[in-house]
């Protein structure tokens, strides 16, 4: 094995933190980008909490990859309900890998309560759920109230696709 492969082994840690390093630049491009049509009087702007949050983001990675070369690592806590050599079941991660990709793909075209509805009844499916009946209704009440919380609660848009004109 080669040094740096085996000085990488236990220490994947390192890897999440570069996953929050990488979001947290990402972040930072993303707020240098955003034009602010008028200059706040008190200095506050819209720029203001992302840059803290890719700052904070920044910090945690660096934090983390300090720790982990240092030695420290995460330790699993007591209720963990999963064995570590267990493999992974293919039969719930497929199904519900397959369920978010089509949720993607016909968001705009059907709308968020269809394709809402059919990502929530899949994803209990994939989980184990076998009442058919029972899941839908609660799936389709969830996708129209997801659809109404944002947009009554937070203003925000969600595509209505084929039920537009009817929500």
């Amino acid at each position: 094995m080669k040094p740096v492969a085996l000085w990488l082994r236990g220490r994947s840690e390192l890897g999440f933190a570069a996953l929050l390093g990488a979001v947290g630049v990402i972040v930072l491009i993303d707020a240098l980008g955003l034009e602010v049509p008028f200059q706040q009087s008190d200095g506050l702007g819209p720029k203001t909490v992302p840059y803290i949050v890719a700052a904070l983001l920044l910090l945690c990675a660096v934090m983390l990859a300090v720790n982990v070369t240092r030695g420290g690592a995460a330790q699993a806590d007591d209720g963990e309900d999963i064995e570590p050599g267990t493999p992974i079941d293919w039969k719930v991660v497929v199904p519900l890998g397959l369920v978010f990709i089509i949720n993607i793909i016909f968001i705009d075209t059907l709308g968020w309560v269809i394709s809402g509805t059919f990502l929530f009844w899949g994803s209990v499916w994939a989980l184990g759920g076998r009442n058919y009946v029972r899941d839908g209704l609660i799936s389709v009440a969830m996708a129209v109230g997801t659809f109404y919380g944002f947009y009554l609660g937070l203003g925000i848009h969600l595509p209505a696709g084929l039920l537009e004109g009817v929500l």
